[in-house]
């Protein structure tokens, strides 16, 4: 859980100092507390030792060059070490105002007034050893959000987020479990603190005094909440410390950190220490076990470790250092998750604790901080180990990761149901920023790109204030409002796009993002620099830099260029063109003047991508950072979307086509060559040709349609055989809380009936489109088994087939799933995902069929849910 915009440095500073957007006059504190406050977290951002890794002198260098990468030594800091904190900075800063005020008294009460002064000032310095801080190791150093602005194709996205999205959240919402504890949710006191996060970054962005004051409010409310100890949770006094309530502290520091970053606001710090001395006290050798009190074999809890080190940076109170320390330790408890031992040894993320993705990679970003503060950089090699595994074994084509919240076998890669929880793909986002920053190694970039453009932004809706809990790469997007932790992770993750796009090295600057707009920079020089960018990426690979530093000055400028680009010229201020490397930085070393012009131009041809594993026999195109996808609303002549396909030329044949298959005026619509498979009465399968007009995943099912990114290749010769209830009007019991579909031909989206309550019984129902149907023959295929529920349990009888004759007519019981295991409420018999059972019976003209069965509870008796993967009934 990246905050604090990468922590961005004094390097990195504004020319003309803080806009209003930036560091607003503190609401309490001493006189210039806002400042140095905004400085302090900032305070080290500026590169020490040796070039950029992945970045020489010539004009570019491969992203394996430093594979293994160059480690440091075991570098434990010692009590104070880490940098001059904030509180020492604001207690400095209160003695020289004094001693300022003391100028001005009497001389017998100047003398003793300055003595005073300095023995204090003395004092303070020995106080905050932290000014002797380690290096920071990072390569690059990130901007803050105010230094650049953004325009072009990610400038609505992130407009969007702050008005719609953050402005728009229920502040008693936010803060209700907090006043009126227990909350409704055990984590429900995650929200303000995400909220808080990705409101300081886009505030930081835009400045909108709205936005700022809202903040305020919400800041307030949430601290008459914290009780005289420190705690900041949703739990009553007798269940503290239990399930995911250090979780929840976890946000309350994240969230509380990044707003006093912003702002200046000590009470937020304030606010933040107290939590952080109650973790202290109350986790620990001979204390309460971490482990033990958080879920997901304690890796819920321990994903504190982020913003504990955060906190240490903030304040240069060892303390807190320590318990990070603490908490990578308790890893290898015998109840621990074994992050570290696993990940070295299986070189597995699914084979790591239980594989939670959202959780496990948390951890891994915290670790990252801890190599950071502590200048140990073989503290990212369990980082670097799960990312090779994720990228090589567990990532979408779109940039995302996990299926079901968790990181599946290798290569399993479901495109529908649910793919790639938004928690998980923004921390992933946030992953591969902490490692492009220690690293210098622009394959970071080029991962975080993907997900930016692709699956992030799919998450997000284009046009509302709605985000996806999952994104599949197939079926329909089920964008939500409301609270729930996806809705309240993406908006984070939009926020950080500003803080990527350009980067500080030691001898310059790092473009990582190319997009219209411009970056208002301070090199290690001392010189001021703007960037202006002109650009239609990433519909076109023409990139204008017009480079205006203060100055003549000598800087190097490191433009990334993506590995998916096949060839990439540079050409400065008319120049003679010369060829860069795909996949590396392309460094331009010399005195850079104003008006200093760069042209890049890259090769963006598009790919047609051959699918494997479960997607042999299918295709997608690829075009830049892009991945496209077909919508059916868009293609009315390619119903079922399923079985549409690409033409072997499609991707040569691909162009720019503003007119969709409705007739509809769209900007970014491409069309290929391609076809439908149908079936001819005599049992022969046939292509009938079709144009196939194709969006950017991330706009794809806006409208609510059905969209696919994989389509059938054109060497496809078969039709499955379909279920007669296909693509038919669904119903349910309950509504629940997974939206995927039981009627389209894929067991590997599902849907589920938890809304948090208990049923006698759930049923799942499926109408067919051209009813009625002579059905004989039903097949139900079981959704996903969770702790806490998913499927039926059978203790009191097997689940039921109903079929209903006539429009509103009774439901009549047809046969049972005899088939079914002998399940109980809390034992769910080791059933699989989209594991079938099948019962045949007599045909029957019907309408619709349905399956009833008792829902089971699993581990929280409270409740009961169960789930389906398809319903689908045939002839015989």
């Amino acid at each position: 859980m990246r905050l604090l915009s990468h922590r961005a440095g004094l390097a990195g500073s504004t020319p003309s100092g803080s806009r209003a957007g930036e560091v607003a006059q503190p609401k309490r504190g001493t006189p210039g507390t806002a400042r140095l406050a905004s400085l302090g977290l900032q305070r080290r951002r500026a590169i020490s030792g040796g070039q950029v890794i992945g970045v020489q002198a010539q004009n570019s260098v491969s992203p394996g060059a430093v594979w293994p990468l160059p480690l440091a030594a075991d570098h434990p800091l010692k009590p104070g070490q880490g940098g001059l904190s904030l509180a020492c900075r604001s207690e400095i800063t209160s003695l020289m105002f004094h001693c300022y005020r003391s100028l001005h008294a009497p001389q017998s009460v100047l003398r003793v007034s300055l003595l005073l002064t300095f023995l204090a000032f003395c004092a303070c310095c020995h106080v905050c050893q932290s000014a002797l801080a380690a290096p920071d190791p990072d390569r690059q150093a990130p901007i803050r959000p105010s230094q650049v602005k953004l325009a072009g194709w990610l400038q609505p996205r992130l407009i969007r987020n702050e008005r719609s999205r953050l402005l728009a959240v229920d502040e008693g919402a936010l803060i209700e479990g907090f006043r009126n504890r227990p909350g409704k949710q055990e984590w429900i006191g995650e929200h303000v603190g995400k909220w808080l996060h990705a409101s300081s970054l886009a505030w930081a962005y835009t400045g909108d005094p709205k936005l700022l004051a809202k903040m305020e409010r919400v800041e307030s409310r949430l601290l008459l909440a914290q009780l005289p100890d420190g705690y900041l949770g949703t739990y009553l006094d007798k269940d503290r410390w239990t399930s995911w309530d250090v979780w929840v502290h976890k946000y309350d520091l994240i969230g509380l950190l990044a707003y006093y970053e912003r702002t200046g606001d000590v009470a937020a710090l304030d606010a933040a220490r107290k939590i952080g001395n109650l973790l202290v006290s109350t986790f620990g050798p001979g204390k309460r076990d971490i482990i033990a009190s958080g879920t997901h074999m304690g890796m819920a809890a321990t994903s504190v470790l982020e913003p504990m080190v955060l906190l240490y940076r903030a304040t240069g109170d060892a303390q807190y250092l320590d318990f990070a320390r603490y908490l990578v330790h308790s890893w290898d408890q015998p109840n621990g998750p074994q992050i570290i031992r696993s990940l070295m040894s299986t070189h597995s993320v699914a084979r790591t604790a239980n594989g939670k993705a959202y959780e496990l990679m948390s951890n891994l970003v915290g670790l990252c901080e801890l190599a950071r503060a502590t200048s140990n950089l073989s503290l990212i090699r369990p980082a670097l180990t799960a990312w090779r595994d994720i990228v090589a074994n567990r990532m979408y084509i779109t940039g995302g990761t996990s299926y079901g919240e968790y990181f599946q076998k290798d290569h399993y890669l479901p495109n529908e149901g649910d793919v790639s929880e938004t928690c998980a793909t923004v921390t992933w986002l946030q992953l591969n920023i902490q490692l492009l920053e220690l690293t210098g190694e622009p394959i970071f970039a080029d991962v975080a790109e993907k997900i930016i453009y692709n699956h992030l932004l799919a998450a997000q809706h284009p046009y509302k204030a709605t985000f996806c809990y999952f994104t599949p790469l197939a079926g329909r997007k089920a964008y939500g409002p409301g609270l729930n932790c996806c809705v309240s992770s993406g908006p984070r993750g939009i926020a950080l796009i500003p803080t990527i796009a350009y980067t500080l090295t030691r001898s310059g600057v790092c473009v990582n993002l190319y997009n219209s707009g411009m970056a208002s920079l301070r090199l290690r020089s001392g010189r001021s620099l703007q960037i202006h960018q002109q650009t239609l990426y990433p519909m076109d690979g023409g990139v204008l830099l017009t480079i205006e530093p203060s100055g003549p000055t000598r800087f190097s400028l490191a433009l990334r260029i993506p590995s998916w680009c096949p060839s990439a010229t540079v050409q400065v201020n008319g120049g003679p063109k010369v060829n860069a490397t795909p996949g590396r930085y392309h460094v331009i070393s010399r005195i850079w003047r104003p008006g200093d012009r760069v042209a890049l131009r890259m090769a963006m041809p598009a790919t047609l991508v051959r699918g494997t594993y479960g997607n042999a026999g299918l295709v997608a195109i690829r075009r830049g950072p892009l991945v496209l996808c077909a919508d059916e609303d868009l293609n009315p002549k390619l119903r079922p979307i399923a079985l549409a396909g690409l033409a072997a030329d499609a991707a040569a044949k691909l162009r720019r086509s503003r007119i969709t298959g409705t007739g509809e005026v769209r900007p970014n619509v491409f069309a290929a060559p391609g076809f439908m498979l149908q079936r001819a009465p005599d049992g022969s399968v046939r292509r009938v040709p079709r144009t196939v007009y194709l969006v950017d995943f991330a706009s794809a099912g806006a409208g609510g349609g059905r969209y696919s990114v994989w389509l059938r290749s054109p060497t496809a010769k078969s039709v499955p055989r379909m279920s007669l209830l296909a693509y038919g009007r669904e119903s349910y019991s309950r509504q629940g809380n997974v939206n995927g579909s039981i009627a389209d031909e894929d067991p590997g989206t599902w849907r589920v009936t938890y809304n948090g309550g208990r049923a006698a019984e759930d049923w799942y129902a499926v109408t067919a489109t051209a009813a009625p149907v002579l059905v004989g023959r039903v097949l139900f295929m079981h959704g996903f088994s969770y702790h806490d529920g998913g499927w039926f349990d059978t203790s009191a009888g097997k689940p039921k087939v109903q079929v209903q004759t006539q429009l509103n007519g009774p439901w009549h019981t047809v046969a049972t799933l005899d088939t079914y295991p002998a399940t109980t409420a809390t034992d769910s018999k080791a059933l699989l995902p989209g594991q079938a059972f099948e019962a045949v019976f007599a045909p029957v003209r019907a309408l619709s069929v349905r399956v009833v069965g008792k829902p089971a509870c699993g581990d929280r008796p409270s409740q009961a849910f169960s789930s389906c993967a398809e319903l689908q009934a045939f002839g015989r």
